[in-house]
């Protein structure tokens, strides 16, 4: 086995675990609004959401051709320079998606994979190494339009389903929308899966044709399209639970009605951009929708704080992943050959074990997604701020009504007056 071929596994290794990270980074956009409203348990969704993509990846590829061509300039650079591009954008976007989880923030997954691989063709080729074009047409326009579109389409939904259903018994509404909320979450998994496993695919479509296993024009193979669909399935039914409890119990407070409502609007969008082979940002649309719904029903909450904190990390994704990618790629290029390339690997493993291990300090799963919102993303940090005094004034309330005063022996030198009253026996 000689380098080359042993540089295009890790880059295809490093693909698929981009894939995993992007499948439990993006689960809660799916799934957030039914576990929150107790539509659905949460295992049971994180499971029908993972069936969900794995379906959806094999529906369409229009997003993986606009990866593979649309992003990079073929023309401009080939062979093992393209390759070494390829695998520091992919580190990059990995390591941007792990720590907006383990901080709960719900950032895009394709902004942070592109980001890492304009940053690492900036570093590697120039200006001239982007299609800017392609660019600003597929991934900056759809960015800024997509959760305004899904705000709206959200809001409009939810004020109209509050105004027909105005009458129905509030019991009745919430037990119907949470059994529409099903097939709603369902909807959404299913077009994450045509929209995000693509990109994946792109990119290990990219490596294939700079090793010269395919051409451009080559169709994509099966096994990448397996590979990548069985990889997001995984990361999805591990579950994001961090960015679920964000989107799901810190963004709004949210009833079933609105679930449905921006769960349909989210599946509306996210559909008609892979049709058009538009790699839109599912959280961004998703976070959209989530809020839509908010400001569509009268006198819910929407906490904007955590929308503008969002928003910020938003704004920062793509050059705070090329700023990672172009590291990555002038580290494996300093080093240079297979030694560069499995130098960065051993690094991008050793810092996604140490915000694995600063997550599992206040960890956040199935048990405990759905506790109250406080201010803060782990629910016991919060809980342990927010501890009262009173708890020890209820707890010596409960004490007393246990105990039966009169059953209490005067201690010796001391007797009970008529009142039960224990005074001291005082010699005269």
């Amino acid at each position: 086995m000689n380098a080359e071929l042993i540089v295009l596994l890790v880059v295809v290794v490093t693909a698929l675990g981009f894939d995993f990270t992007n499948g439990f980074h993006d689960t809660g956009n799916a799934m957030a609004t039914s576990i929150a409203t107790g539509a659905l348990r949460p295992k049971v969704a994180v499971a029908l959401s993972a069936i969900l993509n794995l379906v959806g990846a094999f529906l369409s590829v229009e997003v993986a051709a606009t990866v593979a061509k649309g992003v990079v300039n073929l023309n401009s650079v080939s062979g093992d320079d393209l390759l070494l591009i390829v695998f520091a954008g992919l580190v990059g976007g990995i390591l941007w998606n792990l720590l907006t989880w383990l901080f709960g923030i719900p950032s895009s997954s394709s902004h942070a994979l592109f980001g890492g691989l304009i940053g690492a063709a900036l570093a590697g080729i120039g200006v001239n190494g982007v299609e800017w074009a392609g660019v600003l047409s597929k991934v900056i326009i759809p960015a800024l339009l997509a959760p305004v579109v899904a705000a709206l389409v959200a809001a409009c939904g939810t004020w109209l389903i509050y105004r027909i259903t105005s009458r129905v018994d509030e019991g009745t509404k919430e037990k119907g929308f949470r059994l529409g909320q099903v097939g709603s979450a369902s909807l959404v998994s299913l077009a994450h899966g045509t929209n995000d496993a693509q990109k994946t695919m792109g990119v290990i479509f990219l490596a294939l044709v700079a090793h010269g296993t395919i051409t451009e024009d080559a169709a994509m193979p099966f096994w990448v399209k397996f590979s990548c669909a069985v990889a997001i399935a995984l990361g999805t039914y591990l579950g994001g639970w961090r960015v679920i409890r964000t989107l799901g119990k810190g963004l709004v407070e949210i009833a079933a009605p609105q679930g449905m409502a921006a769960e349909s609007s989210s599946a509306a969008i996210i559909l008609t951009s892979s049709h058009l082979g538009l790699p839109l940002s599912t959280t961004h649309v998703a976070t959209g929708s989530i809020m839509g719904s908010g400001v569509g029903r009268r006198g819910a909450e929407v906490r904007w704080s955590v929308a503008g904190r969002m928003a910020v990390a938003w704004l920062i994704t793509l050059p705070s992943a090329a700023l990672a990618g172009a590291l990555c790629w002038g580290l494996a290029h300093l080093i240079g050959g297979l030694a560069g390339v499995l130098v960065v690997f051993a690094l991008l493993l050793s810092l996604s074990t140490l915000m694995y291990l600063r997550s599992r300090r206040q960890p956040i799963d199935h048990s405990n997604v759905n506790a109250e919102w406080s201010g803060r993303l782990e629910p016991g940090a919060a809980e342990a701020e927010h501890f009262d005094e009173s708890v020890f004034t209820d707890l010596a309330a409960l004490d007393a009504s246990l105990i039966d005063i009169d059953d209490i022996p005067a201690p010796p030198g001391h007797a009970s007056d008529e009142s039960g009253t224990t005074v001291p026996n005082v010699p005269r």
